[in-house]
């Protein structure tokens, strides 16, 4: 059965990060993820997903300067120590909110830096956070995302994504697989995603062109829904995607 979850970094932006929770709980998510928790403390989240009722499904290692246009940390080779920092922090906050599944955003690649050299500097951090989070019963995950929307991305591909898989050789790393990325750079989404089920700890949803609601673009998501019921996908649905005008008016398709 499919289930829902609100990624409150999208979701509900015309509400305090805190009140998002409330919000989500109301319109019939049962669980929340954004891109990270650090801006508020621990104690505070946990209270707030303890009188919603709400799971914490996901969130992310820190990634750097967001708002100056980092997007990970993972592959840069001057950047490890901060990364590992951060991998205890996700730690601190995963066991405080009760959250399973890590994400790690690689970054995006550096001009004049050759990709052997980012690659083992990536599969050395992950070699360094995947038996952390597995002590902790937490899995580790990494994400390909699209190179239209983050140009120089690393990991862009679900090769990208099984190859870092090999090298790691952890049994505590998996991918999540979000169908509006894939849908960008390769197409192909169940075959693709049937062949990599045992490896997908969690999948993220947006239509495309435009990032919007399921239904506003090419995807079939009812297609995409059945079968992921069939194939007895059993994780959350992470709705990772820019609603077109207010959150609660665009989910008819979820009610559907």
């Amino acid at each position: 059965m499919t289930k829902f979850s609100a990624n409150l970094s999208f979701l509900y932006q015309e509400l305090p990060f805190l009140d998002r929770f409330a919000a989500a709980a109301k319109d019939g998510f049962g669980a929340v993820e954004y891109l990270g928790p650090y801006s508020e403390p621990k104690e505070k989240i946990a209270e707030v997903l303890k009188d919603t009722g709400l799971e914490q499904a996901l969130f992310n290692v820190p990634s750097g300067d967001w708002a100056g246009g980092e997007r990970g940390l993972a592959c840069l080779r001057d950047r490890i120590d901060e990364f590992r920092k951060g991998v205890s922090l996700a730690l601190d906050y995963a066991g405080a909110l009760g959250c399973t599944r890590i994400n790690v955003l690689s970054g995006i690649a550096p001009a004049g830096v050759d990709r052997a050299t980012l690659e083992n500097v990536l599969v050395d951090n992950l070699k360094y956070a995947a038996p952390l989070f597995a002590d902790a019963g937490i899995r580790l995950l990494i994400e390909p995302i699209n190179l239209r929307d983050i140009p120089g991305f690393f990991v862009s591909t679900t090769d990208d994504a099984e190859r870092l898989l090999e090298k790691v050789g952890s049994d505590n790393l998996y991918i999540q697989y979000d169908f509006y990325h894939m849908q960008i750079m390769q197409g192909d989404l169940i075959p693709t995603f049937t062949r990599l089920q045992d490896r997908i700890a969690h999948v993220q949803i947006a239509d495309n062109p435009g990032r919007n609601e399921p239904g506003t673009g090419e995807i079939h998501y009812p297609f995409i829904f059945r079968e992921l019921d069939r194939l007895g996908y059993d994780g959350w649905i992470g709705c990772e995607y820019k609603p077109r005008t207010t959150t609660t008016d665009g989910l008819g398709w979820m009610k559907a």
